[in-house]
């Protein structure tokens, strides 16, 4: 029997192929742009698909579910699901499956560029050039600020966050913090890594603080005014997770005020738009969510998805099912 899946935007082909060559009939949205909720409602009633596959764009709620009561399996193009209402899936008996592992390398390489850019005012210099106000050097134009010796401080460490620290401790010789509600053994194994029981701890002793957690209800401003006090006004900022772990309004205050020194951001709490007055700082780095854009991690991604797909129509347990 035929199986017919939606996709809301194109993957990479590496993905495509592998549906395809299992004799699957796929069809691709076109259109470079996320699907409003009206043109995913209407899209899915047009035909009877029996999976569709999502990116981290898309909300998936009930109104969804509810355009093709049939289709039972939501493939989600990403580490996250935070775009999918999981609890009314287990509902209505529905597969979720992300994509996950597969680009902890990049994002771990991301978040650290995004240390390395602020330390160094990378950003800032190369903008000065540009500007034509470099006319000769000068001991004191951008002095930035070492790694080596300092503290990172984690607040999250799965996989991703686990190989910003590797890195940084055996790369930098950085001293390694951490709190996460579960901990890491193999951080726990390492000398120079400890374990710390509130995230306050992390924010008052880190040089450095990255986020690595998933967006939860009850990770939603995580960091919030109150937290950004607690941190160093020598100490950085990271997110590469998801925005709204941090209030981005707070932010802005703590960095236009000085209670951090920086902040490097590849995710924004009302994504694609920073609050109103983040980039006019100098003291902001933000990236286009592009820490996982790379070949190896995307098509990486793809094949994942399709094989939960593949799982799920030859009968067997779609091995990333987020809604057990």
């Amino acid at each position: 029997m035929n199986k017919n899946i939606f996709i809301t935007r194109k993957i990479p082909e590496v993905g495509l192929k592998m549906l395809e060559e299992k004799g699957y009939s796929v069809t691709v949205r076109d259109s470079d742009m996320p699907p409003t909720q009206e043109e995913l409602n209407f899209a899915l009633r047009e035909k009877e698909y029996d999976a569709v596959v999502t990116l981290l764009t898309d909300k998936i709620d009930s109104a969804i579910f509810e355009a093709n009561p049939n289709i039972k399996l939501y493939a989600n193009y990403a580490i996250g699901f935070d775009n999918i209402d999981i609890v009314e899936a287990k509902n209505r008996g529905i597969y979720v499956t992300n994509t996950p592992g597969a680009y902890a390398n990049c994002v771990a390489e991301h978040a650290i560029a995004l240390m390395l850019a602020l330390t160094t005012r990378l950003v800032e210099g190369d903008q000065y050039v540009r500007d034509g106000k470099y006319k000769c050097w000068s001991p004191d134009i951008f002095i930035g600020t070492d790694l080596s010796g300092k503290t990172l401080g984690l607040i999250g460490a799965g996989r991703i966050g686990e190989k910003v620290a590797w890195r940084l401790m055996h790369g930098f010789d950085m001293k390694i913090i951490y709190h996460d509600i579960v901990r890491n053994q193999t951080l726990d194994s390492e000398d120079r890594a400890d374990y710390k029981t509130t995230i306050e701890e992390v924010l008052k002793e880190a040089d450095i603080v990255t986020l690595h957690t998933p967006l939860l209800p009850e990770t939603i401003h995580l960091i919030n005014e109150e937290r950004l006090k607690m941190m160093k006004p020598t100490a950085y900022l990271i997110n590469t997770s998801r925005g709204p772990v941090i209030d981005e309004n707070a932010l802005l205050k703590a960095l236009k005020e000085g209670w951090i020194k920086g902040a490097g951001l590849d995710v924004m709490e009302f994504e694609p738009n920073p609050v109103s007055g983040l980039t006019d700082l100098d003291n902001v780095i933000i990236t286009p969510h592009i820490a996982s854009a790379r070949e190896s991690a995307r098509n990486e991604m793809a094949t994942v998805l399709a094989e939960n797909i593949i799982d799920y129509f030859e009968g067997k347990e779609p091995r990333n099912n987020v809604a057990k």
